[in-house]
């Protein structure tokens, strides 16, 4: 059975999490994962934060290979970096054992990842795996996606549905706004970045799942 988990890790014990000594209010999402041969190559946004030189905040680890700014919006930041599968680090297993890492959002105090397996086995590897290699990961929930669930609910993880489900009734989609990404944070308690983080995730994921089947015919 399908299994989702979501798991933590100090901010410290991350490459990423480096970024948060010189600039400690931002906040880090990874956007997607590419194993490539012999490397793990994260994209990820800095957001909070008017840094020109983006890249300079980042330290240098053992593990990198190399980092770059992609694209930049005012004060969002998207950058790709490259690390050695030789590296023993929460994305090296997730590589090595095939777990897709559904969302990961890194703040000053810690790492929140979000994962799936097929099995539930999946997830029992995954850790197991972790704790052979003195990676301090916690376990914060585990979750079986039954045949009762609705289609939103699979496709969207238990922090995204809680942030659409909070600003649609907060009247946050309504125009104009009733309510703003900031009461959201608070609400929620986190920061206005990460609501906005789960919201564009959310959002991206039920419109993707809605638009698949569809087909546009140009006239």
């Amino acid at each position: 059975m399908v299994t989702e988990a979501t798991f933590t890790v100090p901010s410290d014990q991350f490459p990423l999490g480096t970024v948060f000594k010189q600039l400690p209010d931002v906040t880090v999402t990874l956007e997607r994962l590419v194993p490539a041969q012999n490397v793990v190559i994260p994209y990820f946004w800095v957001r909070g934060t008017e840094v020109a030189d983006i890249e300079s905040a980042f330290t240098e680890h053992p593990g990198v290979q190399g980092i770059r700014l992609v694209d930049s919006v005012e004060d969002e930041y998207l950058l790709r970096v490259e690390w050695t599968l030789e590296y023993d680090d929460v994305l090296t297993v997730l590589a090595e054992t095939s777990i897709p890492l559904i969302e990961a959002i890194g703040t000053n105090k810690q790492w929140t990842f979000d994962v799936r397996g097929d099995e539930r086995r999946d997830i029992v590897e995954f850790q197991r795996r972790c704790r052979e290699l003195d990676i301090p990961i916690t376990l914060t929930s585990l979750t079986a996606l039954t045949p009762v669930e609705t289609a939103i609910e699979v496709i969207l993880t238990d922090t995204q549905l809680e942030a659409l489900v909070l600003a649609y009734d907060r009247g946050y989609f309504e125009s104009p706004r009733e309510v703003t990404l900031e009461a959201l944070g608070e609400e929620l308690g986190i920061s206005q970045q990460a609501v906005g983080s789960r919201l564009r995730g959310g959002i991206k994921a039920v419109l993707g799942d809605a638009l698949s089947g569809l087909t546009v015919n140009p006239e």
